[in-house]
């Protein structure tokens, strides 16, 4: 919202910036977009921000007004801050658009308690991250202004919302954790849901592991509530638990399409669901194992088992058996009590549901575990289904204390402008600056309130760099998304990425002397990882492309046989390196378009709260690119399913894909329409899905939908997660 102090009927950047939604001689009054940016700096920005006559001053303000902390700055020495301050400024920076300006100013910059003025500039906000995340290292910190100022690297929304401040949460963007078969872990999930809800971003709990509804409870017979109820309390611990009021909690529920409450479980997300199993907050997700697609396909009876009696069989619980491999062996075993229904029905419900809501999200677990490069199994993910990471279960006695402490997920993301990171003069610098600063959020985290989480964190001290500006990039650069030459771009970028952060993780490793938990017993340690890098020649295979990274040096083999080697020496310090999370308001803080992902409009309308509509024109845009700017409702969902796929191969963890579809749908997109109605059916869903399958995708974030009315449905965009 603007400042207090701000008469908003006689400012003129929203009239201004609503002109470029009106046409002027059949054309797109862009240039209004520029005025409207100006307007808003010179009318609300430069009269509102607090003048200091000295960076001491105005330091020693932000410290007795207990906006800033003072122990990290202190770390440095004053002259210091006034050189990188410096360099800074001379690099004078500028917003490229009006929604750039306006959403840092009114999400991201500090205010007075008053709301009456601006604290800091982005410029400030830019010194602060890279002066917190560089923990006293002046070389580190002017290596992070530099990579922050030129929007090469974002750090997720909130690690730069709250570096440096004296009142904030934890910079880590989402966790994710499990629960088991018996009432103490199922308090101590809620528990943790509101610990971790009030210190960050939202959380990912996989419940599979509690026996279904119904089942028998020290031998009474339909004693059971299933998983349903405690949905129902998480829903409530999120609504309760925020981050101070500055972040909406937020959660998701993920359970095995092999539980036998699936059915109930999606039922809490229709629009006709009675109240007391309606969940309207929560999310929900679904883990997929390889068998459902197989006997989808082939038609053949499915059977849904008893977490109880599978845990009593096999020593472990639900989460850890392998049911793609023991699946016969357990609708054979008698002691494992089973349901059958019909794979087609269930797969029918799920694009139901899809096509009214957006979720379930979709993690294939199989996929995702057979390319992980770390011992364990992955059972679950986040709330916006990109963090794929091992997790071990806990056990506790009645004092609700652990008897056995597993480990669970944080979160610590950010993303690469990939239009701007083109133009870097080091990329290896560059990447090693991210990972470092990545790594920091990672040491830094207090996490002892649910201490499965910070093991893991102290394990694996993972992070999950990733990108944004995809589509923005490919316009610029006049290729058409998901065509020969944007595929062999996404490739290349992501292997080169990879490349990097791997040899990042090992400068640390060895700088440190420490390792990942068990790295001894990963593929990395083994070489295996690198066969291949080492097998195949990734280079570009376009002219354009390779004239793309012509400044650029790419891994050829012999640098992945040496990387091998010195990781197999020194190790890594990092259990995971990346993940695709959805970008939200800090794209446009960027000027650029969202994660990988096509843009839905070449001048996007936002309803901004009591402002009303602001219009936001592609990054980039002219008559020269409007060509190559589609929307994603026009675009043939197998061409982003191609695009994610061929980074994927380069991503160790997963990607926040979203659908995007239209109510009536052209069989000149999508070829077996032809014939039949044009309206996108459940079977239209379906098919996407399982063409992602078969790409090799690990999972699929939501659906949206746009009605023959002009209007979107399904998910709102996860603003506690995403970057």
């Amino acid at each position: 919202m603007p400042l207090k102090t701000l008469d908003i009927d006689k400012v003129t950047y929203f009239d201004l910036n609503n002109q470029i939604n009106i046409p002027k001689n059949n054309q797109i009054q862009i240039e209004k977009d520029q005025e409207a940016l100006d307007a808003f700096l010179t009318e609300n920005v430069w009269p509102n921000v607090l003048k200091f006559d000295s960076l001491s001053q105005r330091f020693e303000w932000l410290f007795d007004n207990d906006f800033l902390e003072r122990s990290f700055i202190e770390k440095y020495r004053m002259p210091f801050i006034e050189e990188l301050y410096a360099y800074l400024d001379s690099v004078h920076f500028n917003f490229k658009s009006f929604m750039a300006a306006f959403k840092f100013y009114n999400q991201y910059a500090l205010k007075t308690n008053d709301g009456e003025h601006y604290v800091e500039t982005y410029v400030d906000r830019v010194a602060m991250n890279a002066l917190y995340y560089a923990d006293g290292n002046e070389a580190l910190a002017l290596r992070l202004a530099d990579e922050m100022i030129h929007q090469r690297y974002q750090p997720a929304t909130p690690s730069f919302l709250n570096a440096g401040r004296a009142r904030r949460g934890e910079l880590v963007s989402c966790f994710v954790i499990q629960t088991s078969d018996d009432m103490n872990s199922i308090g101590r999930t809620i528990n943790s849901a509101l610990q971790l809800s009030k210190m960050g971003g939202g959380v990912g709990i996989n419940v599979s592991n509690v026996r279904e509804a119904g089942a028998p409870v020290m031998g009474i017979a339909n004693a059971a509530g299933g998983v349903v109820p405690i949905m129902k309390l998480l829903e409530d611990s999120f609504t309760f638990s925020s981050q101070v009021g500055a972040r909406q909690g937020a959660g998701v529920v993920y359970l095995s399409v092999f539980h036998p409450d699936i059915l109930a479980f999606l039922s809490t997300k229709k629009e006709n669901a009675d109240e007391k199993i309606r969940v309207k907050t929560l999310s929900l997700g679904l883990t997929v194992p390889d068998k459902f697609y197989e006997l989808v396909k082939e038609n053949q009876p499915m059977y849904l088992f008893s977490p109880e009696d599978i845990e009593k069989v096999y020593g472990v619980p639900f989460n850890y058996v392998d049911i793609t491999g023991e699946y016969d062996n357990m609708v054979a075993n008698e002691a494992i009590r089973k349901y059958r229904i019909d794979p087609r029905m269930l797969e029918e419900e799920i694009s139901k549901l899809q096509q009214e809501s957006g979720y379930p999200y979709i993690i294939n677990l199989d996929t995702a575990n057979k390319t992980n490069p770390v011992k364990g199994k992955i059972v679950s993910s986040n709330l916006c289904s990109e963090i794929l990471q091992v997790q071990t279960p806990s056990d506790l006695n009645n004092e609700q204390q652990y008897t056995k402490l597993g480990s669970d997920i944080s979160c610590n993301l950010g993303s690469i402008n990939i239009v701007n990171m083109m133009q870097t003069d080091n990329f290896e610098e560059s990447v090693d600056t991210m990972v470092r600063a990545l790594t920091f959020v990672s040491d830094s985290s207090n996490l002892d309130v649910v201490p499965s989480v910070a093991l893991g964190n102290r394990e694996k001290h993972a992070i999950g760099l990733g990108a944004m500006g995809l589509a923005a990039y490919f316009a610029q650069n006049k290729m058409y998304y998901g065509d020969e030459e944007a595929l062999d771009f996404t490739s290349t970028f992501f292997m080169t990425l990879n490349y990097y952060s791997i040899k990042s993780s090992m400068k640390i490793a060895k700088e440190r002397h420490e390792q990942f938990f068990e790295f001894d017993q990963s593929t990395y340690a083994s070489g295996d990882y690198f066969n291949t890098y080492l097998e195949k020649d990734w280079t570009p295979k376009t002219a354009k492309v390779q004239e793309a990274f012509s400044e650029h040096h790419l891994p050829t083999k012999h640098d992945w046989a040496e990387l091998r080697d010195n990781v197999m020496k020194y190790g890594m310090y990092h259990a995971y390196r990346h993940a695709i999370a959805p970008t939200g308001s800090i794209s446009y803080v960027n000027d650029t378009t969202a994660s990988l992902l096509p843009i839905v409009n070449r001048i996007e309308e936002r309803q901004e709260g009591m402002i009303g509509k602001v219009y936001y024109p592609a990054p980039g845009l002219s008559n020269e690119t409007m060509p190559y700017y589609i929307s994603a409702y026009d675009t043939d969902m197998r061409k982003v399913i191609d695009v994610y796929a061929a980074a994927q191969e380069h991503i160790d963890q997963g990607m926040a894909l979203t659908f995007f579809m239209r109510s009536t749908l052209s069989d000149d997109l999508y070829e077996w329409k032809k014939g039949r109605t044009d309206k996108m059916t459940t079977r239209d869903l379906t098919i996407l899905r399982h063409y992602a399958f078969n790409k090799g995708l690990k999972s699929i974030y939501y659906v949206r939908t746009f009605t023959d009315d002009n209007q979107e449905s399904g998910v709102s965009e996860c603003e506690s997660c995403s970057i």
